[in-house]
């Protein structure tokens, strides 16, 4: 009896011992893949930096001002002027009397999603 138990204390700790071998190298590959991801947001972090860099060098009013003026008889751009702008209160918004719904359709649905 005491050989079986003995038997079975061993085979615990055999089971035991390659249940963490596996863990570890679950954690392992885990830890890669995290540092592999980190690293991938970081050098998209810098792109997008960079891209922002370069949008708001390329929209510089200056430079949009000069290509408005020098593509105006292709496009036909105008530059902006600030008498161009008008106010909120300026803004014509349309009555509720406008927005009435006229021939609307009914929509019905079932509760609870199924079919009775």
């Amino acid at each position: 009896m005491r050989a079986l138990f003995c038997l079975c204390t061993v085979l615990a700790v055999f089971g035991l011992a390659f249940w963490a071998y596996q863990e570890n190298y679950a954690t392992q590959q885990a830890l890669k893949e995290t540092r592999k991801l980190r690293s991938e947001i970081t050098e998209a972090q810098v792109r997008l930096n960079v891209l922002t860099a370069e949008w708001a060098y390329l929209n510089r009013p200056d430079r949009l001002r000069e290509l408005a003026e020098l593509n105006f008889d292709r496009l036909g751009l105008l530059p902006l002027r600030p008498d161009q702008f008008g106010a909120v209160d300026q803004v014509a918004y349309p009555s509720f009397d406008e927005l009435a719904i006229e021939d609307g359709v009914m929509v019905s649905a079932l509760n609870g999603g199924g079919s009775e």
